[in-house]
């Protein structure tokens, strides 16, 4: 039976320097597309905008997904975990969620020969990132 649980939200306060986890999921496949960080704000855009927003810890700034690239995650469902520090979000995945072009960051399979790649690069990143401004 389905209970609501009206009290429970991220606690921020369990992550380091504020940020938590977040497991973006294929809404269509289950597949995990990528790890990245939220903060307080990033998840408060993302409830608000419905599309993903993450803080990334090398810019030491909110990232909107797909703002370079145009490869956005619109928002289909959002899970915490149950100590309340772990996101789990379910996304529609515009073009490629890894920033070296491939479908998902997890495209490197270990095998018995090592590391492989087992996933098609579905664009350049040469051409998506790092662009001259007109």
């Amino acid at each position: 039976m389905v209970q609501p649980d009206m009290n429970i939200e991220p606690d921020f306060s369990r992550g380091t320097d504020g940020l938590l986890p977040a497991i973006a999921q294929s809404a269509s496949t289950g597949e995990v597309l990528m790890l990245a960080w939220m903060n307080s704000e990033a998840y408060a855009e993302t409830l608000q905008t419905g599309y993903a927003t993450y803080y990334s810890r090398s810019r030491k700034r909110l990232w909107r997904k797909g703002e370079e690239s145009g490869h956005r995650q619109a928002v289909r469902d959002i899970r915490i975990d149950c100590d309340a520090d772990t996101i789990l979000i379910s996304v529609e995945q515009h073009g490629a969620a890894c920033h070296e072009g491939y479908p998902t960051c997890f495209f490197r399979k270990r095998t018995a020969d090592g590391w492989q790649i087992d996933q098609t690069r579905l664009v350049d990143p040469a051409t998506l990132y790092n662009k001259p401004k007109q």
